[in-house]
């Protein structure tokens, strides 16, 4: 197994996370709107924000220097399914851009290129000098992750592969899985859409929770309450 380069609690403390993200044709995709998003994460007790491609990144670094980012790139490549910093060259460009830790999507679908995830792992850790943050779906392909050296393990692809599509985040069972099994923190991403809901993740031994959409994602979050209020039988579309 690869020595990881840092104390996880060293690196990310307990709590909650902010991901600060938004949809490319969004205006709220745009470097300063995502580093304003983060700033008043950051003003009200978030312990680290996860934020989506090198651009951003540097953003949210020039605005909070010593706020831990864990970093990814969100990567749509023919020959694959994985889209978390699918391959090395997205991890050291993530890193470049300063991000803390890296997450990688850490399930064991085909990746482009032919690159392992333990292979990606262990070039995070020896080149880059980073912690990874595995992203899964799975409790075989957490455990996989843990033993390919990875740092921490989210919940995050639970319900987003074709493995897991007919479960809906927030994968609970999953994370009490985690927790009793692997002796890696594990953090709890997707589908946490209330304080309770995060205080309930807590409560199942998460190390951390991740929320987004519910905070941050303004586009998602008015669609669901457009489309609520035009369910409404004889309600006037605009």
């Amino acid at each position: 197994m690869p020595a990881n380069p840092l104390n996880p609690s060293t690196a990310l403390p307990q709590g909650l996370i902010i991901s600060c993200q938004a949809p490319v044709d969004s205006p709220l995709h745009d470097p300063i709107i995502i580093a304003a998003m983060a700033q008043a994460a950051s003003n009200h007790g978030a312990i680290a924000v996860r934020i989506d491609t090198p651009a951003h990144i540097e953003a949210v670094r020039r605005q909070l220097p010593t706020t831990p980012i864990i970093g990814l790139w969100k990567q749509q490549l023919p020959e694959s399914d994985v889209y978390i910093t699918p391959q090395f060259h997205h991890a050291a460009l993530v890193a470049s851009a300063g991000a803390d830790i890296i997450a990688i999507d850490a399930t064991l679908r085909q990746r482009p290129g032919g690159e392992t995830v333990e292979t990606l792992i262990a070039r995070i850790h020896e080149e880059l000098n980073k912690p990874v943050m595995a992203d899964v779906d799975t409790i075989e392909n957490a455990i996989a992750a843990q033993k390919a050296g990875a740092d921490f393990v989210g919940t995050t692809l639970y319900g987003y592969t074709a493995q897991t599509k007919h479960l809906s985040p927030p994968g609970f069972d999953l994370l009490t899985q985690i927790v009793e099994q692997l002796d890696i923190p594990a953090i709890c991403e997707g589908g946490i859409a209330s304080p309770q809901m995060a205080q309930d993740a807590l409560k199942l031994g998460a190390y951390a929770v991740v929320v987004g959409t519910a905070i941050t994602g303004i586009d998602l979050q008015v669609k669901a309450y457009q489309q609520a209020i035009l369910n409404l039988r004889n309600f006037p579309a605009r």
